[in-house]
């Protein structure tokens, strides 16, 4: 059936014509084909004078393949595949995937899609052009521009570079509760100010991603040039977050993204890496990632500051060999680093956050949504947009990290409300029905009981443990701009 159809795929019906082997459609068949195969037998037959056949010996007895293990956990797909193909049904959008994954070791618990792949019928799909891309697994194969989901990581940036400086002997880069001024969007090398979605005349650190500032993630990254240098941000970006590199992962086709490479051009001839790219690398656009690679890079907010290695595979089974997958990791922020911007994360989900849609009742969660316009020849399609949310709950102790994509929603907006294809619309609240009804599955409790809506009985608006910082942080807000 289409349950995992992308990631599983199958075998044609008819077998290779010199070996006798299946030829897979795709997915881990493809990618496991060896494995999975085994070995046909072999016979030598002995024909007598009279011509006829003997029984003969056997040259070589069949093996079976090996049977593999995967990490899905099949009843989160189930709610996955669900939640998302009411999604991008709800959004009128092109299509739609998602990955959840144990942020602490890797494993891979869903890895949905929609339009679905229904493998028992992959003749009907692979006849026709605008199905066969169904066929692939867009989790892997496709690398958008993050957009503002990537401001975590920008935050962690500039941390990092605090604490560079600091081991140099010289003076911070910035403190997370400095007042900075983001009233202008005015940057070296761009014909075009920065702009935000509101008017925000100064900002700290929780308020910059609570509000979703362009600006203020640009003066960050601003800084971290004039003190460190380009160098030193780029490679922060690919050698501590993995950007830019394949994971691994146990798929056909995957993409290794793009992270901007001084000296290198565009096919138009632009140069990859320029004055302005900093700044908009800041913002999380000229950049591409695909799903598996962004999941990996925000784990690492999820799991105490480790870059883990996703996977699918928990074990490969080989007649009497038992092949068990390890975890992978390594450490690349400090507890510090991660607590900081983990904290911010929260708030952008809370009142006056850019992501309230993604709110889970009765829980905490850190995220964060993105839009990335579409590139096209010689720029971006204004209108066409690829949108996310990405975040993890509990957010203390995370059951799984999850990311939902939305591919072209329709482009319009609600009034009083907003664009209908902005992820913090579109995408946080397919979020919250996957979080919510996989928290329920796996007996997490609630850990925010405030959260629950009024005359629900676990509602106790005094165990809330956010509520006093959203009201704090909103006074010294306005403070500040009104």
């Amino acid at each position: 059936g289409k349950l995992l159809g992308q990631v599983l795929h199958t075998v044609q019906r008819q077998r290779d014509e010199k070996t006798k082997q299946a030829i897979p459609t795709g997915g881990l068949e493809l990618y496991f084909d060896r494995e999975l195969s085994g070995t046909v037998g072999k016979r030598r037959l002995l024909r007598s004078p009279l011509n006829a056949l003997e029984t003969g010996e056997v040259i070589a007895y069949p093996q079976h393949g090996a049977d593999i293990y995967l990490t899905i956990n099949h009843t989160l797909q189930a709610i996955t595949e669900e939640e998302l193909e009411k999604g991008v049904k709800k959004a009128k959008a092109k299509a739609g995937w998602a990955v959840m994954m144990e942020p602490q070791n890797g494993h891979i618990l869903a890895l949905a899609q929609y339009p679905f792949f229904d493998p028992s019928d992959y003749p009907t799909y692979f006849a026709h052009a605008n199905l066969t891309e169904h066929t692939q697994v867009k989790a892997v194969t496709e690398a958008p521009e993050p957009g503002s989901s990537f401001k975590p990581i920008t935050l962690a940036i500039a941390l990092l570079a605090n604490q560079e400086l600091r081991e140099r002997g010289e003076k911070e880069l910035f403190h997370p509760d400095e007042k900075i001024a983001t009233a202008s969007g005015k940057f070296p090398g761009r014909s075009r100010p920065i702009s935000d979605v509101g008017n925000h005349k100064f900002l700290n650190m929780q308020m910059g991603l609570q509000k979703s500032s362009n600006i203020y993630m640009a003066r960050l990254v601003e800084r971290i040039i004039q003190r460190l240098g380009d160098d030193w941000y780029r490679s922060t970006l690919c050698e501590r977050f993995g950007l830019g590199e394949k994971t691994g992962i146990e798929l056909p086709s995957e993409s290794a993204g793009l992270i901007p490479r001084p000296g290198k051009k565009h096919p138009n001839g632009a140069l990859e890496w320029s004055v302005p790219t900093p700044f908009s690398l800041a913002m999380g656009h000229n950049l591409q990632t695909n799903a598996i690679q962004f999941v990996r890079a925000m784990a690492v907010f999820a799991n105490g500051g480790y870059l883990v290695q996703p996977t699918l595979i928990k074990k490969i089974v080989h007649g009497s060999e038992v092949v068990e997958k390890s975890p992978k990791k390594r450490q690349i922020l400090s507890k510090e680093i991660v607590d900081q911007v983990v904290t911010a994360m929260k708030f952008a989900t809370k009142k006056g956050g850019t992501a309230r849609r993604a709110d889970v009742s009765g829980y905490t969660e850190a995220g964060k949504s993105g839009t990335g316009e579409k590139a096209v020849a010689g720029g971006y399609a204004r209108k066409t947009v690829c949108s996310n949310f990405i975040g993890f709950t509990p957010a203390k102790d995370p059951a799984f990290i999850l990311l939902v994509v939305i591919d072209e929603p329709e482009h319009h907006f609600i009034p009083g409300v907003g664009g209908n294809h902005h992820g913090g619309l579109c995408a946080a609240p397919v979020f919250r029905e996957i979080a919510r009804r996989s928290l329920d599955y796996l007996g997490i409790p609630p850990d925010d009981p405030h959260g629950y809506p009024p005359g629900d009985p676990r509602y106790d608006p005094d165990k809330a443990d956010w509520l006093p910082e959203v009201r704090k942080l909103q006074e010294k807000y306005n403070a500040w701009n009104f």
